[in-house]
């Protein structure tokens, strides 16, 4: 099936034109993508739903089409996208859901843990395939983050994406959208940051915005570096607990003194707050 028209792909390739970055924000539940709408509305901006594999277990079909919902009634371009799917329990369920209607815009294939890339290769194509069919993209990532988080597995070796691969990576395993290892990783991070930025240099010379590039490990990372990004060429940036912790402390804290509705209220406005100051930082403000 023809990928033309698809929601993620036609939201990344206009950022990548228009030289800004995407939020694409895990959402746990359903207060916290009510939160991510409600900002990218507020500020006319494109966003991503993202969802990783343990949220799309425990809330199964039902979960995925409440987001699929909120995202098409949005007023701006929204996207649901599924995160590190690694486990093949996790990759079945999210295409049997396609299979039967219930389908994501995108989902990550994430076979890094493999050996070697031609490993990583054979792991991920036979789902990208799949996945094609069906016509949803499918991101993969190049080299290996380490670290964990959401129920993803924890890895402690690092492997930073050669760049001299990266065109066969993707024309072999068909998948359209790249997450390079760059210095990134997922979780907290112990030492500052340091970033191999001339990698994304070089992608952005070898795809010239073929294909989209995807930043994960975004935890506590400082403004000028998510910009300093942006410019050499990423268009997806993953965020996690930027917005989820806030809105956790706010929920929990705001439960114990009033109303149900009230406390939600208030958490969900503490989780769209975080989101749009990234809709600003990132330049997508206004680009809806």
């Amino acid at each position: 099936m023809s990928l033309e028209g698809n929601k993620t792909l036609e939201i990344l390739y206009k950022a990548q034109k228009g030289g800004y970055g995407i939020l694409s924000q895990a959402c746990y539940d359903a207060q916290s993508a009510i939160g991510l709408v409600r900002a990218a509305e507020r500020t006319r901006s494109p966003a991503i739903i993202l969802i990783f594999p343990v949220t799309l277990t425990y809330g199964g079909g039902p979960f995925l089409e409440f987001c699929l919902s909120l995202a098409r009634q949005a007023s701006v371009p929204i996207a649901v996208h599924l995160d590190h799917a690694t486990d093949v329990e996790h990759l079945e369920l999210a295409l049997s859901l396609a299979e039967n209607g219930i389908a994501f815009d995108s989902i990550m294939v994430d076979a890094s843990h493999a050996d070697t890339d031609e490993e990583n290769i054979e792991i991920a194509k036979p789902y990208v395939e799949r996945a094609r069919k069906l016509g949803i993209p499918v991101e993969v990532e190049l080299g290996r983050l380490e670290g964990g988080e959401a129920g993803l597995r924890m890895i402690s070796d690092a492997k930073l994406t050669d760049p001299k691969k990266a065109e066969i990576f993707m024309r072999e395993t068909g998948a359209v959208i790249l997450a390079p290892s760059i210095g990134n990783l997922h979780g907290l991070y112990i030492n500052p940051p340091n970033f191999k930025l001339d990698i994304l240099d070089s992608l952005r010379e070898t795809f010239n915005g073929r294909i989209p590039i995807c930043l994960h490990g975004t935890d506590q990372l400082p403004d000028d570096l998510f910009v300093e990004c942006i410019k050499r060429g990423v268009s997806k940036i993953n965020v996690n607990s930027w917005a989820r912790d806030p809105y956790a402390k706010k929920l929990g804290e705001s439960l114990l003194t009033k109303p149900f509705p009230e406390a939600v209220e208030e958490a969900t406005e503490v989780f769209a707050q975080v989101c749009e100051r990234f809709f600003h930082l990132f330049g997508s403000s206004g680009k809806a």
